[in-house]
This record gives structure tokens, C-alpha cells and sequence, in this order.
């Protein structure tokens, strides 16, 4: 299986969930051809791409102009097809069911994105989120309890890794949660 390298992806000033931590996220999400994925708070796309880069069918939302050209730019580059949305979650998300979502930033909006996600994720659908404050990390999991995800799974991810001068750069810290909605 190939993975993109973070230095093989477009940038602009729009974060970028980075390689490790991706791959990681990809893994939580248990990516597959044929699934149908929603990232919410695209970014650059880098989730979105590299999903769709292995069969999955796509649909990113991002709110930010910066991070739609970068997301187009993305898919182009690597000749991959991804559903674009610019809009805010949920207010802008289609009417369609997933059997995978991914949550890389939510504008503020964990709740109303979970309410949209009771209706239009399937049953045994995997939920996976990536934060960086305790207060979202701790709303997102009230939110999985209360919505009674099951199998919840949390990891605190530090990356670094060593510039061209030799001298080791740290990555902030990232939470990875995951829980897979019940049947009912």
C-alpha cells in the first residue's frame, strides 16, 4: 500500500494533519475501497486524499476559501476524485448516508455535527476525531457516551522529526478518538 509523504502535498497557511498522525487516523477509521467517507474541517485535504487515493469516495467540507483551492489543487494533483463542500458543518452537509466520518475541525459546532451524524451515519459506522485541546477532546468524548458510541478508543500521538540542520522538531500533540455508532 503507498502512503503520500507530507512533503508531496500542496501547502498553504491551512493546518495539514501530518503523515503519522494521517496514517494513524486512516487506520482508526479502518479505510477500505468502497467506503464513503465524510471529512469534516478538510484543511488542505490530506485525510480526503488519501482516502480517496485508496478507493474510498469522498466528501470534504471546509469553510476556509484558502483551504478549497488547496483541497482542489490536492485531488488534482493526485488524480483522485473528492466531493468538495465550502460551507460550515453541519449546515452545508448533504443529505446522504456515510459509513466513515472523520472530524479534523468543527468551527465550534460538536454538538449540532454529532446531531447531523445520528441521522446520515450508518449503523456500525466509525466516527474518528483529531484534537488538540483537552476542552474539545473532552466535549467530543462526552459526545460519543451520550450518543452511546461504542468501542471508544483514545491516543495522545507526539511526533518529531529531524530537520536538514540535524536538530529534532517537535509536532504539537495530537488526541485520536475514535467510537463506532451502535445500532440503533
Amino acid at each position: 500500500m503507498k502512503w503520500i509523504k507530507d512533503e508531496e502535498f500542496i501547502r498553504g497557511n491551512i493546518p495539514m494533519t501530518k503523515f503519522n498522525v494521517r496514517i494513524l487516523t486512516i487506520g482508526y477509521l479502518a479505510i477500505k475501497a468502497g467506503d464513503k467517507l465524510l471529512d469534516i474541517g478538510a484543511g488542505t485535504g490530506s485525510i480526503s486524499v488519501e482516502a480517496a487515493f485508496h478507493g474510498v469516495e469522498v466528501w470534504a467540507i471546509e469553510r476556509e476559501k484558502e483551504g478549497i483551492d488547496l483541497i482542489n489543487k490536492n485531488k488534482n494533483k493526485f488524480g483522485v476524485n473528492v466531493n468538495i463542500i465550502h460551507g460550515q458543518a453541519p449546515k452545508d452537509l448533504p443529505n446522504i448516508k456515510f459509513n466513515k466520518c472523520f472530524i479534523g475541525g468543527s468551527g465550534g459546532n460538536l454538538e449540532q455535527i454529532f446531531s447531523y451524524l445520528d441521522e446520515n451515519l450508518e449503523a456500525n459506522g466509525i466516527l474518528c476525531g483529531n484534537f488538540i485541546t483537552l476542552k474539545n477532546l473532552n466535549q467530543f468524548i462526552e459526545l460519543l457516551n451520550k450518543y452511546k458510541y461504542s468501542d471508544i478508543e483514545t491516543q495522545l500521538i507526539q511526533t518529531s522529526y529531524v530537520d536538514k540542520i540535524g536538530l529534532m522538531k517537535g509536532n504539537n500533540p495530537i488526541f485520536i478518538i475514535k467510537g463506532v455508532k451502535n445500532n440503533d
